[in-house]
């Protein structure tokens, strides 16, 4: 079973290395955009590293990435001009369509869940297979043509620009930071300055904690980095420890976490890219309007986990 994992798992990443490839020609194309050469080389080394990740060497992964922040240093990486969206035509289609428009969403998150609890493929495979169905469903429900689909895919890969890669870092960094006993040496650092024992002490810094490291990392997984960090730093011996429930403390600590996500630029799919989608002239919109929700849910959560893990 494994190695049918494996072998889907490739097969997507394949995939998606084609889009990118894809964008790559397409960036090349558009004379309108300065930075086409790095910005096309840009979008070519990622389509090598997700279609080809599994049989190059590490180190050439490692210089492509290298390569990748250099560009970006530099600022040679720009999204340039893009394909517009027929304001009629949208609109035309979202009267037809009504409530239907969101069919692809829902078919999409229900097909994911449905192979991950069901199937021995897991998670990735069936986001895999779900983000496939849902854009066939999309393209039924539409009944938009070929050349429409390729150029919506491409204005939705290209708009992302050099944020798309930060998912890929981050995880790399969390590694680094799980490996490199990170969580140890926080927990060793706090323990000098706020002693052990205070239950409500304990929950708000490990909340806190989760939001802030969350908001450096981007998410509150990041390959489980930031959560894994800041549970072993400060979750167990401050919170755990002193008698609270473990499954509410993890459950309410990662979504302590995601009140960070909220109010960070490092959350490019959640923060960044809808900027791009929607052309904000506000680059900081999206964070604006979630930083009051983003206190709010974090207070909660802190109330939530002194009433409900002791």
């Amino acid at each position: 079973m494994q190695n049918t994992i494996n072998f889907l798992l490739a097969i997507l990443y394949a995939l998606i290395g084609l889009c990118m490839a894809v964008a790559g020609i397409e960036t090349l194309r558009d004379k309108a955009n300065k930075a086409r050469i790095g910005t096309a080389v840009f979008w070519f080394f990622l389509a090598i590293i997700f279609a080809f990740g599994d049989w190059i060497p590490a180190v050439v992964s490692g210089a492509m990435v290298l390569v990748i922040g250099i560009l970006a240093l530099f600022k040679q990486i720009q999204v340039g001009s893009l394909p517009k969206l027929d304001p009629k035509t949208a609109q035309e289609g979202a009267k037809r369509l009504g409530a239907k428009v969101f069919l692809p969403s829902i078919v999409l998150a229900l097909t994911s869940i449905l192979i991950a609890q069901f199937t021995p493929l897991g998670g990735q495979v069936g986001i895999g297979i779900g983000a496939v169905v849902s854009l066939i469903l999309a393209i039924i429900l539409t009944k938009a043509p070929t050349k429409q689909v390729f150029k919506d895919s491409q204005r939705m890969v290209r708009s992302v620009g050099a944020p798309g890669v930060l998912p890929q870092l981050l995880a790399m960094l969390g590694v680094v930071f799980t490996t490199c006993g990170v969580g140890k040496l926080t927990a060793n650092m706090i323990s000098h300055v706020f002693p052990a024992g205070n239950h409500f002490l304990g929950v708000a810094l490990y909340c806190i904690a989760m939001a802030l490291f969350t908001y450096i990392m981007g998410n509150a997984f990041a390959a489980f980095a930031a959560f894994a960090v800041i549970t072993a730093a400060i979750g167990i011996p401050f919170v755990i420890a002193q008698g609270a429930n473990p499954v509410v403390v993890a459950a309410i600590g990662m979504t302590s976490g995601y009140c960070g996500t909220l109010v960070t630029p490092m959350a490019a799919n959640f923060n960044t890219l809808p900027v791009a989608l929607l052309e904000m002239k506000d680059q900081m919109g999206v964070i604006k309007q979630q930083a009051p929700i983003a206190v709010i849910l974090l207070i909660v959560q802190i109330g939530l986990m002194y009433f409900l893990a002791f």
